[in-house]
């Protein structure tokens, strides 16, 4: 029972949950990012929202590089603390300006995602990841 109530951290564990919940949430923003990456690149007219005002052509590269580019550094953890950024900035869009009228239902998913990724901006990518392969680097070099 003393185990179950215990508040200090155990950082092994710590690490390999950051370790699972990027790759998950990566994989999972991976297959919306991989749709409209396809539209992009179809040949196809485009038909996007503009919900910035920056034209549908440039929304849909924009979110094309959030949901596709920066999913796959977050998946591999590098620079994840950067590649959350316009993740943060997409889901934000997608719960105030595309669902800003409907429901709290067709928000809770946007919702989910903004909060892992805050999570992880504050975070960064833990132990298992290419920030800690680099950042060991460059301890090494500063000695």
């Amino acid at each position: 029972m003393k185990k179950l109530f215990n508040t200090n951290f155990n950082h092994e564990g710590i690490h390999f949950m950051l370790l699972v919940l990027r790759v998950s949430i990566a994989v999972f923003m991976l297959f919306h990012g991989y749709q409209k990456l396809q539209m992009l690149t179809g040949g196809g007219p485009i038909q996007f929202g503009d919900p910035i005002g920056v034209g549908e052509p440039a929304s849909l590269a924009l979110a094309v590089f959030a949901e596709f580019l920066c999913s796959i550094l977050v998946l591999i953890g590098l620079g994840t603390r950067l590649a959350v950024i316009p993740l943060i900035v997409t889901m934000l869009v997608a719960i105030f300006i595309i669902h800003g009228p409907d429901g709290f239902d067709k928000k809770e998913m946007a919702l989910h995602y903004l909060v892992v990724y805050a999570f992880l901006f504050v975070s960064g990518s833990g132990k298992y990841s290419v920030d800690q392969i680099i950042s060991n680097n460059l301890s090494k070099r500063r000695r």
